[in-house]
């Protein structure tokens, strides 16, 4: 199928889960996320593939294994195009609407000990700064795992302490569910964003290898 937006069914879909998280929910609902949220979804990845890359869908179901929220399943939907371990372009579908983001989601292995290497060194820190600082001109939420202190080693008046601070570094725009969600306009939007973020994801790939 190709990609005609996303239906009021979705959203509606998922404003019942966060109501009635269980199996009997689930069950009764499962169609609607079958043709309502999963088919569009990946649609959607489809459309955007030969400029991004494969989108990957999450599974509904939340691993409860270490939680103490034994919520059977996931109040969202989330694609995912990886650039690089942790590293890539995200899109979720949840009753608030939509959102539109990328970066560095969670530091796999030696990730975190050369992401901090690298900003600490200011050949391959200073463009990083320019380019965080340019997204959030942009009017991006720049987000991430971050220490309260700063990282050991560390200088007070490092000039890119905060930067230095991030464990995760991700950055993304949220759209309320206006009418050009149930449109084709979704493609043009997500494409727009991950275009803006296209600089971090970039710096990320180059800088942070899988061990």
């Amino acid at each position: 199928m190709s990609f005609s937006g996303f239906p009021d069914e979705a959203f509606v879909f998922y404003e019942g889960l966060e109501a009635d998280n269980s199996r009997t929910y689930w069950t009764r609902h499962r169609h609607v996320y079958e043709d309502m949220v999963k088919a569009p979804m990946a649609a959607l990845g489809r459309e955007l593939e030969g400029e991004f890359g494969r989108a990957h869908l999450f599974r509904p179901n939340r691993d409860v294994r270490f939680s103490k929220d034994k919520s059977p399943y996931k109040t969202h939907q989330g694609a995912y195009v990886a650039t690089g371990e942790a590293i890539g372009y995200y899109v979720q579908l949840d009753a608030a609407g939509l959102y539109v983001g990328a970066g560095l989601y969670a530091a796999q292995g030696g990730q975190l000990a050369r992401y901090r290497e690298a900003v600490d060194e200011e050949i391959s820190g200073a463009p990083l700064e320019k380019v965080v600082d340019a997204v959030r001109a942009a009017g991006y939420a720049v987000e991430g795992d971050r220490l309260k202190t700063r990282p050991r080693g560390a200088s007070q008046d490092h000039p890119r302490l905060d930067l230095l601070r991030h464990r995760s570094l991700h950055a993304g725009r949220r759209f309320d569910p206006e009418p050009w969600v149930h449109t084709p306009e979704v493609v043009s939007r997500v494409r727009a964003v991950w275009h803006d973020l296209t600089p971090l994801v970039e710096w990320l790939t180059v800088h942070l290898p899988a061990d």
